[in-house]
């Protein structure tokens, strides 16, 4: 057929027809043989120019190639995140099961024990129940006195000619005014406060004294039950301020004309808040929740500025009561492992709760 056209060859079938579809190429087969593997696995770690001709023209190569590329990227940072972070927590759940003391490089591996004394340790139970306390309360006052504020400074103010909604005179000034604490740290705080509380001089009982509410003067704000519920104001009072400004730009970010069409049906501001806002914001609500429970865990200076010895404990204040005032640093470990895992579980369960199919507008 040497002086056939191609036209003539196509129909005989050496050639696909002008406009047909190309040859099928070979495809590699799906399962690799256990040598092919290897050179998968070594093509992973080497640069291309090494990598075998064999693998390297394999439609499988260039997802590895791009897994490689990611994997190599990141190597270096996970390095350094396996070792300063997940390291650690290796180290604690070792010694947790120590008697280590904290001064000496000398332990005893126990095993469970540390474990065993923390079950029966009503201690323990006392601290877990004032955390466990500050976590739930903490994040349900705090985000929603945060909403409130935030919608009436975004959108609680009287209608204007140019704009839907608008919030309320003097907004700029107030959200000033709620994020001030945040610049304060908390040692500052708590110590502010403890002259609030204070039973001789102290602002909150002169003030009840004044208004005539005598009988609800205290001699000792912060011991007893009544102290909790004082770190748990100051607590949302600290971090209001925070939240009135994060949910201020969320709120922004709603378009106005959801707002227009709402106010042409008639709807008010509490319909507006519960149908609009809430659900177009609540990714950012359930950011917070969890920040806010973490901060509420963490109530370490405020209870040990603010409460005397033994007026109350939470976790983080038991932890630093046994480990540097009695040398107990292997059942502190123990009191750690059990805060990381309630938070774990804290935060797993908000992920978990609040998810739902994402409101896209």
């Amino acid at each position: 057929m040497e002086g056939a056209t191609s036209t003539e060859r196509a129909a005989a079938g050496t050639v696909p027809p002008q406009g047909g579809p190309p040859p099928a190429r070979t495809r590699a087969p799906d399962r690799l043989s256990a040598a092919d593997r290897l050179l998968f696995a070594a093509a992973f770690l080497t640069p291309p120019r090494w990598t075998p001709r064999r693998v390297r023209y394999d439609r499988r190569y260039r997802r590895l190639e791009q897994y490689r590329f990611v994997a190599w990227f990141l190597s270096l940072p996970l390095l350094v995140y396996l070792v300063l972070v997940v390291s650690p927590f290796v180290q604690a759940f070792f010694y947790s099961m120590t008697d280590w003391t904290g001064f000496s490089s000398d332990y005893t591996f126990t095993g469970f024990e540390n474990y065993e004394r923390l079950w029966n340790d009503q201690s323990f139970w006392d601290a877990t129940r004032n955390s466990l306390l500050l976590l739930v309360a903490a994040p349900l006052i705090t985000l929603a006195l945060g909403l409130f504020f935030a919608f009436m400074l975004s959108a609680g103010g009287r209608r204007r000619r140019d704009q839907a909604i608008s919030g309320v005179a003097g907004s700029g000034f107030y959200k000033i005014v709620y994020f001030f604490p945040q610049v304060l740290s908390l040692a500052i705080i708590a110590v502010i406060w403890t002259r609030i509380y204070s039973p001789r001089s102290g602002i909150l009982n002169e003030g009840l004294g004044v208004v005539g509410l005598d009988s609800w003067r205290r001699e000792d704000w912060l011991g007893g039950d009544v102290a909790r519920w004082c770190v748990l104001a100051v607590l949302c009072w600290s971090f209001v301020g925070f939240y009135v400004v994060l949910f201020s730009a969320a709120m922004s970010a709603i378009p106005g004309e959801i707002y227009e069409a709402a106010l042409l049906d008639g709807a008010g501001r509490s319909v507006t808040f519960f149908r609009i806002t809430f659900p177009l914001t609540w990714e950012t609500v359930r950011t917070g929740w969890i920040y806010m429970g973490i901060q509420a865990l963490d109530a370490f200076a405020l209870v040990n500025v603010m409460v005397p010895e033994h007026g109350m404990d939470v976790l983080p204040s038991y932890l630093y009561e046994k480990a540097f005032r009695d040398g107990q640093a292997g059942y502190a470990t123990a009191i750690g492992v059990a805060l990381f895992l309630i938070t774990l579980v804290f935060a797993v369960l908000m992920m978990r709760v609040g998810r739902r199919d994402r409101i896209e507008f």
